[in-house]
């Protein structure tokens, strides 16, 4: 991710080590699924850009073992220097700002990412420059705009609360440059940086544990925003969170989508 004084979402708070949780048990699965289908094995060169926690950047190293090399990256390290032993390398880099942290890599790989940085075309065109011939990159993000709510079943006030309160994070995303249709954007993105082979799917859990814990954490992490910002009220926030806690709703989170190529 990219360094810049508008992100909503730091990872210095305490919630962001519960949203990294979340996404590894929402959404690894799909990643190592297509990386798995690349053939990753002993030796491979990976970069992980914007890396969060270390959940990708571990398994990436146990496929590629003591010969290869996984470089994960990210503005702000944090969650993950916990991960940096033989073969990763944990770096502090902006992939919107920075020139690549090597070229010849076999596998780039960016989960979530993408969306948040102001200079994408930079970001994307940095990623492919670090690919060697042949190499693969996978470009995971979000596309809210897609499915904008919370609550697609919204039968009775809690759902219409928690909605609201999906709609106003959203604008904050917007008001600091996210762009919130950028998943659907990324086949033609990868076809026009010049890849091969392009391909795409998405994902789109409904309703889930993963997905509550990962609303509560985002929403206790951008509390003082909504409530700056005149969204929602600290009663409608305490509100939701306890609706959340109760699991009686069903809550679903923006479809990710996959895309792929090769150099």
């Amino acid at each position: 991710m990219t360094q810049t004084d508008g992100y909503l979402l730091d990872n210095r708070q305490t919630e962001a080590g519960q949203r990294f949780d979340a996404f590894a048990t929402l959404f690894d699965p799909t990643t190592f699924r297509h990386i798995e289908r690349f053939g990753i094995g002993s030796g491979w060169r990976c970069w992980e850009v914007g890396a969060g926690g270390t959940s990708v950047a571990s398994w990436l190293a146990k496929k590629v073992g003591p010969t290869g090399r996984v470089v994960a990256t990210d503005i702000d390290t944090s969650w993950a220097d916990s991960a940096a032993r033989s073969p990763v390398e944990i770096r502090v880099h902006d992939v919107g700002a920075e020139e690549p942290p090597g070229e010849g890599f076999d596998l780039v790989h960016a989960r979530l990412v993408l969306v948040h940085v102001p200079d994408r075309e930079r970001a994307l065109r940095s990623m492919v420059k670090a690919l060697r011939p042949g190499g693969r990159l996978l470009v995971e993000d979000a596309d809210p705009a897609l499915q904008p709510l919370l609550c697609p079943d919204e039968h009775g006030p809690e759902q219409q609360l928690a909605n609201r309160l999906r709609q106003g994070f959203r604008k904050l995303l917007a008001e600091r440059g996210a762009d919130l249709s950028y998943g659907r954007k990324l086949p033609r993105l990868l076809r026009e940086a010049g890849l091969r082979e392009v391909e795409a799917d998405a994902y789109f859990p409904v309703t889930s544990t993963a997905c509550a814990d990962l609303e509560s954490a985002t929403v206790r992490q951008i509390r003082g925003q909504l409530v700056t910002a005149g969204i929602a009220t600290n009663e409608d926030i305490d509100r939701h969170l306890a609706n959340v806690a109760s699991g009686s709703m069903d809550l679903a989170t923006a479809p990710m989508i996959s895309a792929w190529g090769r150099k």
